[in-house]
């Protein structure tokens, strides 16, 4: 009987992507309000545009939307086949818009383009760039992001392409913000049901803020939220493969920590109730099933936006640690980062004026 292994995929290797590669990923998804139900009990968002039809609908949406994270992190899935199935780790994320917003019945797509390789000097290993774009049904652009991820090598002695590495801004552009938001009626936002009597205004820039409370990740509920995703990569699952590997165990999806950082900044931003962009984030170091995740956050810069008066940006650097509260505002520490750091994420928040 022949075999059948050709018919399977191993997932794409570094020396298997060429420049100016385009992706189109499999498989397209649907949304429905149960995804919005179990991404809600994971990770506990409570922004309330995206927890109640009638508040998102008394400020100018039809609906609720979906959490932006949840769009992030569904468009991202869909690449991980083709991009990071054998990635080492994923590294971190540029210019990230978000351009319309996603509500329970689209259903999303995604395509990459290689924009940049690089061999690590190791030899076993190389960085990849993307940038990726999710769609909905109507085919517009809902989301559109680079990131850059190390993958393993098949075989070391593969020649690598001559080093290619893209210039990644260092901000998105303030015309970019704001795309997915309608025009808000503020008469509608009920300070008091939000859950924050402070508006854009009310911040300053340099202010930080600890946002207090802390969540400790289980192992089967980071895998559950992975599945949700449709993100296979092999690190999150494997541990028969992951216990032979450099930590000895399964590693926690990068993004996971993105939402439960989110998720906690609530106490503290609940009215920065939309993200409008990623300006960059890096992953500082690994997170394990066990470790306890607070965060913290730092108000960059207070925008107003072109031809809008209900709303502002609030640019955000929201930093997560794991095992360490954030009363004294872990940080950066010389060259590197504070032991306990996970994330460094800098972002536009969009809050009503």
């Amino acid at each position: 009987m022949a075999s059948g292994s050709a018919k399977t995929a191993s997932g794409r290797f570094f020396e298997d992507f060429r420049l100016g590669e385009r992706l189109r990923h499999a498989t397209p998804r649907s949304v429905s309000e149960g995804d919005v139900s179990l991404y809600a009990a994971i990770f506990g968002p409570r922004f309330a545009v995206q927890s109640s039809n009638p508040f998102a609908a008394a400020i100018g949406y039809p609906r609720s939307p979906i959490d932006d994270l949840l769009a992030f992190h569904l468009v991202f899935g869909k690449t991980v086949a083709d991009v990071s199935l054998n990635a080492i780790a994923n590294l971190g994320y540029a210019d990230c818009r978000f351009l319309k917003p996603v509500y329970p019945g689209d259903t999303l797509s995604a395509s990459s383009e290689v924009i940049g390789l690089k061999e690590n000097s190791n030899r076993q290993s190389g960085v990849v760039y993307v940038r990726s774009q999710g769609f909905n049904q109507q085919g517009d652009v809902v989301l559109d992001y680079i990131r850059w991820v190390i993958v393993k090598k098949r075989d070391p002695d593969a020649p690598a392409p001559a080093p290619a590495v893209p210039d990644l801004p260092q901000a998105v552009g303030i015309e970019a913000l704001g795309a997915a938001c309608p025009p808000i009626d503020r008469g509608g936002y009920e300070l008091a049901l939000a859950g924050s009597p402070h508006l854009w205004g009310d911040y300053e820039i340099g202010e930080k803020i600890d946002h207090v409370d802390g969540v400790t990740v289980e192992e089967a509920e980071h895998q559950i939220a992975t599945r949700l995703f449709q993100n296979n990569a092999k690190v999150h699952f494997n541990l028969f493969s992951e216990a032979q590997g450099r930590f000895g165990r399964r590693l926690i999806y990068g993004g996971h920590v993105i939402s439960l950082a989110r998720s906690l900044s609530f106490n503290g931003l609940a009215n920065a109730f939309a993200i409008a962009a990623i300006n960059s984030g890096r992953h500082a170091a690994p997170l394990f099933a066990g470790d306890t995740v607070f965060a913290w956050s730092e108000v960059l810069a207070r925008q107003e936006l072109p031809g809008r008066e209900d709303i502002g940006a609030l640019r955000l650097r929201t930093v997560a640690t794991k095992n360490r509260p954030c009363g004294d505002f872990p940080d950066r520490a010389g060259e590197g980062y504070d032991p306990a750091m996970i994330l460094d994420l800098d972002y536009w928040a969009l809050a009503v004026r």
